[in-house]
């Protein structure tokens, strides 16, 4: 993987937030590609349960400051950023007052999820892309982890595909069963809509589950990732139909050479 440029974009990271699947692989991988000589970036939200001054994340001004427009609504966004100490890992932060100042990530104190993570979804896609863009840097591949970032692929596809930047750059989608119960805002098709995506590739979103927003990641991917080794039999299936390279699940401890391999036979081939 050496000199090869990955994005990782991701709803959880250790150590910010606590160890899951999706944090775990969302550290192990990169840091796997930067001891390859890999060049990687990590980006992941701010939640408000992130401990700012333990793990010293500070505002970058010159990143900060654009407005991404939200269902017609303009939202100012703020770039952060930390060191993952020892491992000379950087990892951007999106911010935004309104979408992640709240103590917690994804649910209430009752564990119900937000009303508004449908939006929070939509603004951290939109936010990564539009940072990525103000540092000119050109990914050769974007792996994607968790449902909170499975527009991406979407919004790459479709609202940036005329991107230069990402003219070149292949998507790989992890897909984990850590999901959530019922339905996100029943108007997020609208909202996606609003940003002149076409409805034919949102349909999935008319009922915004857990599987369907999977599925709009698959279709819009290059090439997938089982990040768990029981996955739903609705995203199995989907899976097999997408006549895309799928690599199978492998355990924390097994998958470097996996993922290596995978990354230069599958996606950059």
């Amino acid at each position: 993987m050496k000199d090869k440029r990955i994005l990782y974009v991701s709803s959880e990271v250790v150590p910010y937030l606590p160890e899951t699947e999706i944090s775990s692989m969302s550290f192990e991988a990169p840091k796997m590609v930067n001891k390859q000589g890999g060049q990687i970036r990590i980006f992941m939200p701010r939640f408000g349960n992130i401990n700012e001054r333990r793990h010293q994340l500070h505002e970058v001004i010159r990143l900060s400051g654009i407005n991404l427009v939200i269902n017609d609504l303009d939202m100012p966004l703020i770039i952060k950023v930390a060191s993952i100490p020892k491992e000379r890992i950087q990892v951007y932060f999106i911010d935004n007052e309104e979408y992640f100042k709240r103590k917690a990530t994804l649910t209430d104190e009752d564990g119900k999820l937000f009303a508004d993570n449908d939006e929070r979804a939509i603004f951290f896609a939109k936010g990564v892309i539009e940072t990525v863009k103000k540092l000119n840097w050109a990914p050769d591949i974007i792996h994607v982890n968790g449902w909170l970032a499975s527009l991406l692929p979407l919004y790459l596809k479709e609202f940036y595909k005329n991107e230069p930047l990402f003219t070149e750059s292949k998507i790989v989608t992890s897909i984990y069963n850590q999901s959530f119960e019922g339905t996100l805002d029943k108007h997020m098709i609208d909202k996606v809509k609003f940003d002149n995506v076409d409805e034919d590739k949102i349909e999935y979103l008319e009922k915004p589950s857990y599987n369907n927003l999977m599925k709009i990641a698959i279709d819009n991917s290059d090439a997938l990732i089982k990040g768990s080794s029981d996955l739903p039999d609705e995203l199995e299936a989907h899976l097999a139909a997408s006549n895309k390279p799928v690599l199978d699940y492998f355990p924390l401890e097994e998958f470097a050479d996996h993922y290596t391999e995978f990354y230069n036979t599958k996606v950059l081939d």
